[in-house]
Formats: structure tokens, sequence, C-alpha cells
């Protein structure tokens, strides 16, 4: 076994993953895995820049970071950083910062190979042999990947939680023409990814990231986040429709009080739920299967 550790910085939040990996099997034992909300993102649709406030919340991340993968013993580290750094004009900061407190440059990963890491995660422990449509809504894109054992096509587009609510929400909660605009860039972006992903073919949707473990928790009615009952959970398509009405009508103040929703995440939600809702009913899929394993797995096998 190979001891390692994957980062992943997105748009809204940072993560690690600490695991020994068999590099010949796959299997992945993990050791540590945990997640900031950073909110990298912060404005990056409307300005082009990434905050310096927005940078410095990162970077402190990525010092605590720091002293887990050397407390563990890591021998090798991947960081790569997806939709909030690719559009940022002044990303050389962001790497600058990374080099400076890891040792590691940031893999700026196109939205294409985004998609495969989330894909060779999301589906290493399900072995069936269906095709599978993984999707992972993430804070300022959603990738869309099908396939079996291998990515057949994959498609990423800027559709997330965070770039829909900065872009569409100003009141609270949102209100019918607010919510009416997510959901017509929603729709907009299923049409592209559609052009090159069979979206509306695949026999089992796959649904990975926090606004769909967030969703997924709600339908389960849990009392607090368990990834363990949450992973491969299987919530139908009028449960995500429910939870989905449920946090249209709420106040942020509502969601708060609900205790499996990060606070991190109390604002964007109902943008995430929306593009979730919106995809299950394009696919026309019973029931999406949930899964806490995604790109960070992936990172972790591709580095063993």
């Amino acid at each position: 076994m190979t001891r390692v550790a994957g980062i992943d910085c997105g748009t809204n939040s940072i993560r690690l993953l600490v695991a020994d990996v068999h590099p010949e099997t796959g299997d992945l034992v993990e050791l540590d895995r945990r997640m900031t909300i950073v909110r990298l993102g912060q404005g990056v649709d409307r300005t082009g820049r990434l905050a310096p406030e927005a940078l410095e919340r990162t970077f402190a991340a990525c010092r605590e970071y720091a002293e887990v993968i050397r407390e563990l013993g890591a021998e090798k580290l991947r960081f790569v950083a997806t939709s909030a750094s690719r559009d940022a004009e002044n990303r050389d900061e962001f790497v600058n910062g990374v080099v400076e407190i890891l040792g590691v440059e940031p893999e700026v990963i196109t939205g294409d190979q985004e998609a495969a890491f989330s894909f060779t995660g999301a589906t290493g422990e399900l072995h069936g042999t269906e095709t599978y449509l993984v999707v992972d809504i993430g804070g300022g894109s959603t990738e869309f990947v099908t396939g079996n054992k291998h990515v057949e096509a994959a498609r990423s587009v800027d559709i997330g939680c965070v770039r829909l609510t900065e872009r569409h929400v100003r009141h609270d909660p949102p209100t019918a023409e607010e919510t009416a605009a997510i959901r017509a860039d929603v729709r907009a972006a299923l049409d592209l990814a559609a052009e090159t992903v069979p979206i509306d073919t695949a026999e089992t949707l796959v649904g990975l990231a926090g606004s769909v473990t967030t969703v997924a928790a709600i339908a389960l009615g849990l009392t607090e986040y368990d990834s363990e009952k949450i992973h491969h959970s299987r919530i139908s398509a009028a449960q995500v429709a429910e939870v989905t009405d449920r946090l249209l009508a709420s106040t942020h103040d509502e969601r708060a009080a609900i205790p499996v929703i990060h606070p991190g995440r109390v604002d964007v939600i109902i943008a995430g739920a929306l593009v979730l809702r919106e995809i299950v009913e394009r696919v026309g899929a019973s029931e999406v299967v949930v899964s806490e394993h995604d790109i960070l797995d992936g990172i972790a096998l591709s580095v063993a």
C-alpha cells in the first residue's frame, strides 16, 4: 500500500483525503477525510478575479491540511484545482500561495479531467454492468460523465450552486422569477451537455458532491450528517422534488436550523437542489444513487 494525499480545491470548498492505496487493485483505506468551506469562487463570476479574503481563507485551510499530511506521513501529494481557479485572471496568486504552503503546484485541471476523476472515484465500488451517468454538482460547474468501467463521454458546464446563487438570487427565499432564471440556466446547460454526453440513455444516475449529499441527508430525515448512511443511499425523484420545494419555501434562518446543512452551504443549497432536480427530471431517472466518494478518491487513486 502507498500512503497518499489528495486535495480538491473547488469553487465553494477545499477537501483533503489521506489514504493507503494499493496501486494495482485500487483498494483504498481512508485515514483522514475533511472539508472546509472557503468560498474561493466568491465573486469570480462577476469580477473574473479571486478575492483577497477568499485566497486567505483558502491558504488558512492549506496550512491546516499541511500539518495533517505531515502527521500521517503521506508519501505523495496531488493538489487539484477546479472551476474558480480556471476562471480567475489572478490565479498565479493562488498557485504561488499553495506552493509556498504545501510544496506542490496546484494542477488547474480541465473540466474533462475533473469529470474523469469524479467518475473513477464514484464508480470504483459499483460493480454493475449498466451504463452510469455521474453528475458532480460543484460550486462553479457541474460535470456529466457516462461509462461503465471507463469514461465514454464527459462534459463540464458552468452551472454550480455558488455561480447560480450569485448570478440570480437577491431575495430570501428566492422569488419565482429568480427561481425561473436559475432553472432556465440549468436547462440551457443541460442542452450543452447533451451535445457531448448521451445523458438520456444511461441506466443509473449517480450524484456526487455537497449539494447532492445534503439533499439526500434531508430526504433521509437525518438529525446529523452521517456519511455512512448517505453513501450509496437511493433517493427517489419524488424525494428530490419534495426537498427542493421545502428549501425553496424556507428562509436563511430556517435552512440554518436544518442540522445536516453545513453552515457554509446554507445560502447556496437552494440553487444546488434546483440543479439536481432539473437533472433528474431531464434524464427521466426514477432515483439517484448518492456517492460520498468522488473526485477526491479519483485523485488519490491517480497518485498511487
